[in-house]
């Protein structure tokens, strides 16, 4: 579910041509991409039932390369499953790392795809399928890694487990879970956030995602006891609907700010040119500074960085055209800023609204708030690191989404979760949640380092 970036850094972008890192051992490759072309036969969408035999069948990935039985545990839930792979470290008294995933994906419909999104295609250089991107890229290359490692006989110094859900493109009833199971961890090392990009074949800052806006859905209700068309009121709840919604629509949250999306965004400021750069700067270096807010604000791209966003998705209202309606509903999808409570956006949405008639009630969407990431200098290091391996000198920085990934219910349990995704991608070429989602054959090699280095560095 994080949403990938469309400017700077993104959850899944392309590797073009890269500075000649080290090369993964002989046969790495070839595993991890057929890790990745099996994983995406496997049609993990919600309520198929597929799950199971896809964990499975990493299980069995992981068993061939010398985990026990015992380390490796699959659970049934909800109709999907979480995994749970740990890999022992020298001292059982440090706290382990964890690194986190997601098997699930949105569900395609082949009938709209050039190619059937649940057999993987290999062609010129692309991986086609659902999940290529988001999230059996990274996926696959975390379980090659780690079972090569296990194969070479490396001891981590802490234990790193692997930690899989099964629903975070929905309710993320499993993460819940998993973030239970494993509050007493180091870290998160989420494979679903953050990332690097390109832009026209130049490589643009990597984003370590630090922070993400809490999902949070409400109703508005408003209701009537109705009557015949002929005999209008000034009580029609369509129409106290509507003004409610007026209000919502001239409305705009205060601007907050913080480390990350104050280092992203003077990150991202030094890349873009014009008025929007030199605002970027400006912000980053002052957050108080209207003229750059009023040009930011007028910015899709930039504007959800500033601020919570609150907007009007769907509609429901009367029931027959000859009757004056009971009942008038809106959906309102907020993105709430790290820190702010959803109650305290409900209120708002509320006293904005200012129809007094109206409910105004949370619905059950699988989300919770979370906080902030610290920029831990450990993890920022070994970011560095395995990233100028392939691109020297690129810019690290925060970075704060403004979708929704497993991380939050890892940070709503105090352990620091931190988007480190090893694809990198063009702009505008993964099609995640989209069609004909593809990943290049290209990027596997950068990514195993990746995940290699990071694993290494943060595991002692």
């Amino acid at each position: 579910m994080s949403l990938i970036r469309t400017l700077a850094v993104s959850a899944a972008v392309l590797a073009i041509a890269a500075p000649a890192a080290a090369k993964p051992p002989p046969g790495l490759h070839d595993q991890a991409l057929e890790i990745l072309t099996k994983g995406i036969s496997y049609r993990t969408v919600a309520g198929a039932g597929q799950t199971v035999a896809y964990a499975e069948y990493i299980k069995g990935v992981l068993t061939a390369a010398g985990y026990k039985d015992g380390e490796i545990t699959i659970e049934p839930m909800n109709g999907t499953a979480f995994l749970i792979a740990r890999y022992p470290g020298k001292d059982p008294k440090k706290k382990p790392i964890v690194i986190s995933g997601h098997m699930d994906v949105v569900e395609a419909k082949a009938a709209d795809w050039t190619r059937d999104p649940f057999t993987p295609v290999v062609e010129n250089g692309w991986i086609y399928g659902r999940g290529a991107v988001d999230n059996k890229f990274d996926v696959s290359m975390v379980v090659a890694t780690l079972a090569d490692l296990r194969k070479q006989g490396w001891t981590p110094g802490r234990d790193v487990v692997l930690a899989l859900s099964g629903d975070e493109e929905t309710m993320m009833a499993t993460t819940a879970v998993l973030a239970e199971r494993l509050k007493d961890a180091e870290l998160v090392l989420n494979s679903d956030g953050g990332g690097g990009g390109f832009k026209d074949g130049k490589p643009l800052p990597y984003g370590v995602q630090g922070a993400e806006k809490t999902y949070a859905d409400f109703h508005v209700t408003f209701t009537d006891p109705g009557g015949h068309s002929s005999r209008p009121t000034d009580t029609n709840p369509i129409y106290r609907l509507s003004r409610a919604l007026n209000r919502l629509s001239d409305y705009q949250f205060p601007v907050m700010s913080n480390d990350i999306t104050r280092a992203a965004l003077g990150a991202e400021g030094k890349e873009v040119g014009g008025p929007v750069g030199a605002a970027l700067r400006a912000f980053a270096a002052n957050p108080k500074d209207e003229a750059a807010i009023a040009t930011l604000s007028k910015v899709p791209d930039y504007n959800p960085i500033l601020r919570t966003t609150c907007v009007a998705t769907m509609l429901e209202g009367g029931h027959a055209a000859n009757a004056l309606p009971q009942k008038a509903q809106a959906t309102v999808n907020c993105r709430i800023f790290p820190g702010v409570s959803s109650e305290s956006v409900r209120q708002t949405l509320v006293e904005v609204m200012a129809e007094p008639t109206a409910t105004v009630t949370r619905m059950d969407d699988g989300s919770i708030d979370s906080p902030a990431s610290p920029l831990r200098a450990d993890v920022m290091a070994a970011v560095k690191k395995a990233v100028h391996a392939r691109y020297p000198g690129l810019a690290i920085v925060p970075w704060q989404e403004s979708g929704a990934s497993d991380s939050m219910h890892f940070r709503a349990k105090g352990v620091p979760s931190y988007g480190v995704s090893g694809l990198f991608m063009e702009q505008g070429q993964a099609y995640a949640h989209g069609l004909n989602e593809k990943a290049p054959v290209a990027a596997i090699d950068g990514s195993l380092d990746h995940w290699n280095s990071l694993i290494r560095d943060l595991a002692r």
